[in-house]
């Protein structure tokens, strides 16, 4: 079993910027962030292949969220810029057991405890 270990979560200003990490206690292949704000659903915020490390994003995030990968040190990235209210939830760390499309969630075998990331007005 595989354990993720996000980090990085925090308050911050509207415009800020924060980087959350996730650590990999062993391999997975693709991985990916989610987020749930209160009341509503977990989303998809982007994904990363394990094999090329090509990047997958929600549509609205795109352009303000990045996420990167290293692969030597099993752990995912996601730098946050540009942060909104909107953007205030609790963001997941998750990693698949077997490849698959990047923005399904039921695919995802492994998920992190999440982090608290609140962006004030």
């Amino acid at each position: 079993q595989v354990q993720l270990v996000e980090s990085g979560g925090g308050l911050v200003q509207a415009g800020g910027s924060l980087r959350l990490s996730c650590a990999a206690s062993g391999r997975t292949f693709n991985m990916a962030w989610f987020r749930q704000a209160p009341g509503k659903e977990r989303e998809f915020v982007g994904g990363i292949t394990w094999s090329d490390g090509n990047t997958s994003y929600a549509a609205s995030l795109k352009g303000r969220f990045t996420i990167s990968r290293d692969n030597a040190k099993n752990t995912v990235y996601l730098q946050m810029n540009s942060l909104k209210p909107e953007d205030t939830a609790v963001y997941y760390c998750a990693g698949q057991r077997f490849p698959g499309p990047i923005w399904v969630a039921t695919l995802y075998a492994y998920w992190g405890q999440g982090t608290q990331v609140t962006v004030s007005s």
